[in-house]
């Protein structure tokens, strides 16, 4: 991993966090070129989300007490048509609403204000119910997806934030944020940056810090490859991120599975490519002369074809060349014995036996 991605990384794990908590603050960095063209989405304005709610009011027939109160959520007054207070602030008001008329949503609206105290998730069966108010299933999953994103539950995160859409929510920034981060954390490259992109689409209606964390997602994504030594690594952390949360069934074994897997195609590439060097080495080394296939083992003598006749040749009378008296021809046998192998020996001890023999026919000078 180079150094350029784990400093992206390092950032990434402590601004998201951040950047889901933090209060929103009005972006002033001006859209990239590549990004600027007209946007498929819309920040809603606080009067459009409040006549939202009015028709909430209206088909859920709320008693005029319920109603008190819900009223009293938008007491403070709108901001005036064109200025738009931030998103988070109207999807807080909108959860405020539908708690003052529902008891199931201030639950989990509670549940959501505050760290994990149990293994068991709340029980949001309801909100699949097509009979409940699409303002109030659709923003409460968001809310429950945000939470979950924080907690570090992603899958979860995915089933309740996958399927929304940016019309359905009153905070269709958030909604595109948190969809982003779920994909970057699985390791989805390409529908993280294709919400990251339709996040930068309207980057001068968002809170900052989605700015600047989109753009870190984005570059990191970007230089993602399949089956990396990072993205074998990132998969690991995933494992390690869900056995930390009690997670070990098959869906964790299979991921085990694949890392390996993903391990010994690694480890067999490499292999491949040491091969092909130590190879094209060799072919290199080779190109100046002849070399042998196999040299001869030391340890075993060459098997002699011929009758081992030597053409006879004067070395010189003073040389003392195969004159040796026995005894000092018995201790170099000897002292041959210890320094080379024992069919040596006895190849030896046939070369100066068929000496003597010849120098015995020979006649007397």
């Amino acid at each position: 991993m180079n150094r350029g991605t784990l400093v992206i990384r390092i950032a990434l794990h402590g601004i998201i966090a951040v950047a889901a908590c933090a209060p929103g603050v009005a972006s002033d960095v001006k859209p990239r070129a590549d990004f600027a063209r007209r946007a498929t989405w819309k920040v809603p304005t606080p009067a459009e989300v409040r006549e939202q709610v009015a028709r909430w009011m209206e088909a859920a027939q709320l008693d005029p007490t319920v109603r008190a109160r819900v009223e009293a959520v938008w007491a403070v007054d709108v901001a005036a048509e064109g200025d738009r207070t931030n998103e988070i602030t109207l999807l807080d008001r909108v959860v405020a609403s539908l708690s003052a008329a529902d008891p199931r949503s201030a639950e989990l609206a509670l549940t959501c204000s505050q760290p994990r105290r149990q293994v068991a998730l709340p029980d949001v069966a309801w909100l699949a119910d097509d009979a409940v108010d699409p303002l109030v299933r659709n923003n409460l999953r968001l809310v429950l997806g945000r939470w979950l994103v924080q907690e570090s539950l992603y899958d979860e995160a995915l089933e309740q934030l996958g399927g929304l859409k940016t019309a359905d929510v009153v905070d269709p920034a958030g909604l595109l944020f948190y969809q982003a981060v779920v994909h970057h954390r699985m390791l989805a490259r390409e529908p993280g940056l294709e919400a990251i992109g339709r996040l930068l689409e309207n980057e001068t209606e968002m809170p900052k810090r989605y700015t600047t964390v989109a753009r870190l997602m984005q570059t990191d994504l970007e230089g993602l490859k399949d089956e990396s030594l990072d993205h074998i690594a990132r998969r690991m952390e995933d494992i390690r991120r869900r056995l930390d949360l009690g997670r070990a069934g098959p869906k964790v074994r299979k991921v085990e599975d694949d890392v390996i897997a993903s391990l010994d195609k690694l480890i067999e590439e490499m292999e491949k490519q040491q091969q092909a060097a130590a190879a094209a080495a060799a072919s290199r080394s080779g190109k100046g002369g002849a070399q042998p296939s196999m040299p001869l083992p030391d340890s075993r003598p060459v098997e002699q074809k011929g009758p081992g006749d030597v053409a006879k040749k004067p070395v010189g009378d003073t040389s003392g060349w195969g004159d040796l008296p026995p005894r000092e021809r018995q201790e170099a046998l000897q002292q041959i014995g210890k320094d080379f192998p024992a069919h040596y020996r006895d190849v030896i001890e046939q070369y100066f036996r068929k000496l003597a023999a010849d120098e015995g026919d020979q006649p007397e000078k």
